[in-house]
């Protein structure tokens, strides 16, 4: 047997046939929601200048620091594959005059990200990424929106057990005295924390509170809440929030280390977590971002948004056992003959596709019962067959699958009969 000479790179995957309904049934999905709330595409490059995700997403960030795949190009500037959508969004919306339009300005994306981190479970070096962004207001009623569409998406999806992780990490008046009373906090503490935690305390403090590692848990545990430092801006804008979320009966917890792992951010971050197995699962994280367009060179221009990985969407499809819709597979398979019955079946099942009707054929010398195994093993729902006798008679003989039973349908007759066991247009 000959030696395979390649393999995928770590982190990346081939998505199979196989898998493709579950891609398609959410991308479907994700069509109608951002449809019905009025959200428009926004394709972006898949690489951009290495500056615009230092400056935009922060040089204290895990993804800045440790996940970015950056390279020179041949002309000497530095490019680096999108780790995340907002920048690019933001950089788009600020290059292309998309504030002169009626705000908000709203839109999505999707497409695959880049981050060179620790494959695991849902997670990719390269993965999938829905992104939905809302630009140019601070009312908490667009957090709100922003929010549902997450919601709605889930649901349409047919989560199960769904619910909101909220927190506010305050703003550029209000998380400087929190960060101070955080980092004065930890200094009780540096021999217990990490060595990253250590250098998160100087250049990113906040993201102390997001550490994985055992061994601070407890330290966290034990941290103030940012809460109880918002200046009066952001509390109104949080209160506001959570009552809107009331209203609509949607279950949410008050979660004090969610931060984000992003510099952009300001006032509401959010997370939606769907009951998976053993465990609850983020299947999205988002927030607001007020400073980013100022960041990046622009005007002040508040936005809100958030992310979900397709790859952990398509997991906890197959973790919750939610039944898809039947997939697009080939509904009759032409079986033949003889040479004449194979140049008669490719006259027939060209006609069939001209009228919507999903058909295969066999290829090659297969032998009869080898094609009546083929056909078998597609799960189609008629195998057509055509020999010697089918031609002289200008039919075909039907086969339903599901029963065994078979009948003679002319030629002429075929559309009409297969129309009339709903296929086709």
């Amino acid at each position: 047997m000959a030696k395979i000479l390649y393999q995928l790179p770590k982190g990346t995957r081939d998505i199979l046939p196989e898998e493709q309904p579950y891609w398609q049934y959410v991308e479907e999905a994700i069509r109608r929601v951002v449809q019905l709330y009025g959200y428009e595409k926004l394709d972006l490059p898949i690489f951009e200048e290495t500056a615009l995700f230092q400056r935009g997403v922060g040089e204290g960030t895990d993804i800045v620091e440790k996940e970015m795949y950056t390279f020179l190009d041949k002309g000497g500037t530095s490019i680096t594959l999108r780790p995340e959508f907002t920048a690019g969004v933001m950089r788009s919306y600020l290059q292309h005059g998309l504030s002169n339009l009626p705000k908000p300005v709203k839109v999505w994306s999707f497409g695959p990200v880049f981050r060179y981190e620790r494959p695991q479970a849902g997670r990719f070096r390269q993965h999938t990424q829905f992104n939905v962004e809302a630009l140019g207001e601070q009312d908490p009623a667009l957090d709100l929106e922003v929010m549902s569409v997450a919601w709605h998406l889930f649901e349409e999806l047919g989560f199960k057990n769904l619910s909101f992780q909220i927190n506010s990490i305050g703003c550029q008046k209000c998380r400087p005295k929190y960060l101070d009373k955080l980092v004065n906090y930890y200094e009780r503490y540096k021999s217990d924390i990490c060595d990253d935690c250590k250098k998160r305390l100087k250049k990113n403090p906040l993201r102390v509170l997001d550490c994985k590692n055992p061994g601070c848990q407890p330290v966290i545990e034990g941290a103030p809440p940012i809460v109880d430092s918002l200046c009066s801006e952001c509390r109104t804008h949080f209160e506001t929030l959570k009552g809107y979320l009331e209203d609509l009966n949607r279950p949410y917890s008050l979660n004090h280390r969610l931060v984000r792992g992003l510099d952009y951010y300001t006032k509401t971050v959010f997370e939606v977590w769907a009951q998976g197995i053993g465990a609850q699962n983020a299947v999205c994280g988002g927030g607001r971002y007020d400073g980013l367009a100022e960041v990046l060179g622009g005007p002040p221009t508040p936005g809100v948004g958030f992310a979900s990985g397709l790859e952990r969407i398509v997991l906890l499809l197959k973790q919750q056992g939610i039944i898809l819709p039947h997939g697009n597979k080939p509904k009759v398979y032409f079986a033949s003959r003889g040479k004449e019955a194979k140049r008669q079946i490719v006259r027939l099942l060209s006609d069939s596709r001209k009228n919507g009707i999903e058909g295969v054929m066999s290829f090659g010398e297969r032998s009869f019962k080898a094609q009546l195994r083929e056909a078998d093993r597609r799960s189609v729902e008629y195998t057509l067959i055509l020999g010697e006798e089918e031609i002289a008679q200008k039919g075909v003989l039907v086969k339903t699958m599901k029963g065994g039973t078979q009948e003679f349908i002319l030629w002429d007759d075929l559309l009409s009969f297969l129309k009339t066991k709903g296929l086709g247009r």
